[in-house]
């Protein structure tokens, strides 16, 4: 396959640029879901989010409630406020508000129990936490709490609410908590629950929160239950399970695998930083063979100690565009799917620049490059399809806003836009210098600026006030940093 690209050329091609003209968007998805997990039934998908917050959409684009608020009068549960013991939260109790957190739920069906489970968590501390299932008949439910399985955050006076004892043999305060202070810098806290088949039909749940990281359990897929079938070691525990990434409680959080069957990748998404508006939540990625790992970034390394900016691929932070009316801000605990049409979505929840907290969800749809990693289109989804055998010099071509996601950035900065031209001599002019090139009968590009690689591929895509269709790209550098350019 012949690929193009320049070699030797210094000069830049100058070019006559005529901007598109783009509306500010005032795009709303219709709804405030936090947390959103995506699951499809039929022709339409469901996000269930935390707050006990859940919405439907047959287009990913405009979204309506199905269900909203912690409390009785939800019906999306039919027994998770049971007035006889309020069971799920027995264990951690109220929150410091004085009520009760119902968070971060996952929902899929077990063919083997012939039942939709929903996996979420009850917590009260940054520690004291437990996950929780229930079942139901229908997507829409209602769902019926079945039980609590794992808790976090136990001492020596609370260890006997908890399973701990019946899973392992016993309660080892040396191990779990000593000094009577549960180690979190170790052992991670039970929340943020997200559940997968692996290629091989096996059932697995990633989850955790902070803390000691990111673990992963094997579940018995005809009980939907860890099967606790690994011994204690180095980064395993036969309670918590295999360690994948994170610990000494720097940020980490939202957990969620996406296996791709035509990659034979399993891909680990996991947000960074705090979930406020100016907090730096971001979205990083981790790839990895084997479901329960070792997953590794860009630069083939794990995030198993050290700086957690250092690892990952950054796929998103804060950040501006054209036509756009406010930055997106704190972009982050996503879910992706990957539908009947081999089309993959990435679902987030994200504020915005406007000095309030309010949040809604988005869907970008995501690509691979060539070496096998997703990249995620600059404007939330619209019904396009990229071409499989890409485009012509003169859409590739040409003036345009770009953005970088800076892996070292975990704050509240929100990236700038630079004005750069890919020129038809395939060099880069403009903020940066560098050379571009791309794939002959494909989508996929590269681009080069300073010492940084970037592979990607180029699509079309309307701006987010679908008043214009744009030529884009988006593209993952070899330092974990990721590139999007909207041409303007």
């Amino acid at each position: 396959m012949k690929i193009f690209n320049i070699v030797g050329v210094l000069s830049a091609v100058k070019l006559v640029v005529t901007a598109a003209i783009l509306k500010n968007s005032n795009y709303s998805s219709g709804v405030s879901v936090h947390d959103p997990s995506i699951v499809k039934n039929g022709n339409k998908y469901y996000i269930f989010g935390s707050h006990m917050d859940t919405a439907y959409s047959t287009d990913l684009r405009t979204w309506k409630t199905l269900y909203t608020g912690v409390n009785e009068n939800n019906k999306m549960f039919s027994n998770l406020f049971s007035k006889s013991n309020y069971a799920p939260f027995s264990y951690v109790g109220k929150n410091s508000d004085g009520s009760y957190s119902v968070w971060a739920p996952d929902v899929m069906y077990n063919p083997k129990m012939k039942k939709w489970v929903q996996y979420f968590c009850t917590t009260s501390t940054f520690i004291k936490s437990n996950l929780c299932y229930a079942t139901a008949d229908r997507i829409e439910g209602p769902y019926t709490y079945k039980g609590t399985f794992l808790y976090s955050g136990f001492v020596s006076n609370t260890v006997s609410k908890t399973n701990l004892k019946a899973i392992t043999g016993g309660t080892d305060g040396n191990r779990y908590y000593p000094n009577n202070n549960y180690d979190y810098k170790k052992f991670p806290n039970a929340i943020d629950p997200s559940v997968f088949y692996d290629f091989n039909g096996r059932l697995w749940m990633v989850y955790g929160s902070w803390s000691g990281g990111i673990y992963i359990l094997e579940l018995n897929e005809s009980t939907g239950l860890p099967k606790h079938n690994i011994n204690n070691g180095n980064n395993t525990d036969k309670y918590f399970g295999k360690k994948l990434a994170g610990g000494n409680h720097q940020s980490i959080e939202g957990p969620y695998i996406l296996p791709h069957s035509g990659t034979g990748y399993y891909y680990l998404f996991v947000s960074y930083g705090g979930l406020t508006s100016n907090g730096g939540y971001q979205i990083r990625m981790f790839r990895s063979k084997n479901p329960d790992g070792p997953y590794v970034d860009a630069r083939g390394r794990q995030f198993m100690g050290g700086n957690n900016a250092d690892y990952g691929v950054k796929v998103m932070g804060n950040y501006n565009l054209p036509g756009l009316s406010k930055a997106y801000m704190a972009p982050g605990h996503n879910s992706a799917i990957r539908d009947n049409d081999n089309k993959v979505y990435l679902v987030y929840h994200t504020r915005f620049n406007d000095g309030a907290e309010y949040h809604e969800p988005r869907v970008h749809q995501m690509f691979l490059n060539q070496d096998g990693w997703l990249c995620a289109a600059p404007y939330a989804y619209s019904g396009e399809t990229i071409s499989p055998t890409g485009y012509n010099m003169n859409d590739m071509s040409g003036s345009y806003k770009i953005v970088f996601h800076y892996h070292t950035k975990v704050n509240g900065d929100i990236s700038n836009n630079y004005t750069i031209q890919l020129n038809k001599n395939y060099s880069v002019s403009g903020k940066f210098s560098g050379f571009w090139g791309y794939t002959a009968r494909t989508n996929f590009m590269h681009i080069k600026i300073g010492n940084v690689t970037y592979k990607g591929v180029f699509l079309k895509q309307m701006d987010e006030a679908k008043s214009k269709t744009l030529v884009a790209f988006t593209a993952i550098g070899d330092n974990n940093d990721s590139i999007w350019g909207v041409k303007v």
